[in-house]
């Protein structure tokens, strides 16, 4: 077999991939070039650890992240919605393209519950088909086996591609199995790969054996935060790769062919690794704006003399509910409408908040700067 695999005619005509186990042999060149990236990736992701491992009160920008990550990974694979849709939703607002919105609150529930899982249980199969059932369930996906690898021949391409013309066709349901059974022991396995090139490895598998008829994509994205942090690579989870993959799409796409066209896992990884530095160099570009945003907010608010311990208790509530209403506000601090109104007014004059709805009635309001802080790459 060669380096990757390699591509047997099945029975009915077709030419399906039969991918290598791992590590790769011969085993990966890392050259002077892909030393340095290893190298400046290390560095980078080190130091947006280290941005979260001493902000003790980092969680609200993480879950925003997470939401984000949610709905740019879901875009991916075609999904239309939008983070005014997820909070309209998690505020029990009718929202019009629902199907796609629980496609993303379904990732979110999967992060989650992945990260709390891999403190207590291995990566393994049956995290990630565990994983896969709380993705894929009650969406468009969800006749497609939830957790269960699949036992139909699956295929990628552009929409109207059959088999036989299909960019790239995985391994056959009996193959799909051991492939991952591989998977499964070279997660475990001794190796004196570095850890980050072992996560390039880890995600190129999975999408090239693609065990599930849906949702491969996006768990495939879960694996590389999942993974890292398992192995204590990172305390809080602040490294998502999907808005990098969004903006180099095909060359992503292509790269990955080429691994398997080619057995060219070098070039694979140092396009990874690129990506490692990238986003952690944005991610932490952006946890440092919203820090200033909620100084300079805080800063305003003393200079207008309207600082008080309500004022204060609504900007950090804004943080972690940044889209609401008045009366979500009243509920959350406990206080009355009137008083919940009078302080959005106060906001707004300050261009805190913006009303979003243009309406009279169920008015609702945006931090609007920290939010377009934070949706960069969000928009379709």
């Amino acid at each position: 077999m060669a380096r990757s695999g390699q591509y047997i005619l099945q029975p009915t005509g077709y030419r399906a991939f039969i991918p290598s186990s791992l590590p790769p042999t011969p085993p990966i060149k890392i050259d002077e070039a892909m030393d340095q990236l290893l190298s400046e990736a290390n560095i980078a992701l080190g130091r947006l650890d280290t941005m979260g491992y001493l902000l003790p009160n980092l969680d609200h920008i993480i879950a925003m992240y997470v939401r984000k990550e949610a709905l740019l990974s879901s875009q991916i694979e075609g999904t239309q919605a939008s983070l005014e849709d997820i909070f309209e939703y998690e505020s029990n607002e009718k929202v019009k393209n629902i199907n796609d919105v629980q496609e993303v609150v379904n990732y979110i529930k999967a992060l989650k519950h992945g990260l709390q899982r891999i403190q207590e249980f291995p990566m393994s199969i049956r995290l990630i088909k565990e994983i896969h059932q709380l993705l894929v369930s009650d969406t468009r996906g969800k006749e497609k086996t939830p957790g269960e690898f699949r036992r139909s021949q699956n295929w990628i391409g552009p929409a109207g591609c059959n088999l036989n013309n299909a960019s790239f066709v995985p391994p056959p349901p009996a193959e799909t199995t051991e492939a991952m059974g591989q998977l499964e022991l070279f997660l475990h396995q001794e190796t004196s790969l570095p850890i980050l090139i072992i996560c390039a490895l880890i995600h190129y598998q999975f999408e090239t054996i693609h065990p599930f008829l849906d949702g491969n994509g996006r768990l495939g994205r879960l694996l590389i935060t999942f993974y890292l942090c398992w192995k204590g690579v990172m305390q809080k989870p602040l490294l998502y790769l999907s808005y990098y993959f969004k903006l180099h799409r095909q060359e992503y796409y292509d790269r990955l062919n080429l691994v398997r066209d080619r057995g060219d896992y070098e070039q694979w990884i140092s396009f990874f690794l690129r990506g490692i530095i990238w986003t952690s160099e944005s991610a932490l570009n952006t946890i440092k704006k919203v820090l200033s945003i909620a100084e300079t907010h805080k800063q305003l608010l003393l200079q207008k003399k309207i600082s008080s311990p309500l004022a204060i208790a609504l900007l950090d509530t804004l943080f972690h509910k940044p889209h609401l209403s008045v009366q979500e506000i009243a509920t959350l601090l406990h206080i009355s409408h009137q008083t919940a109104q009078h302080l959005v007014n106060q906001f707004v004059e300050l261009t805190i908040l913006k009303e979003m709805t243009g309406k009279k009635r169920g008015r609702r309001f945006s931090y609007w700067e920290y939010l377009d802080c934070l949706s960069e790459g969000t928009t379709q």
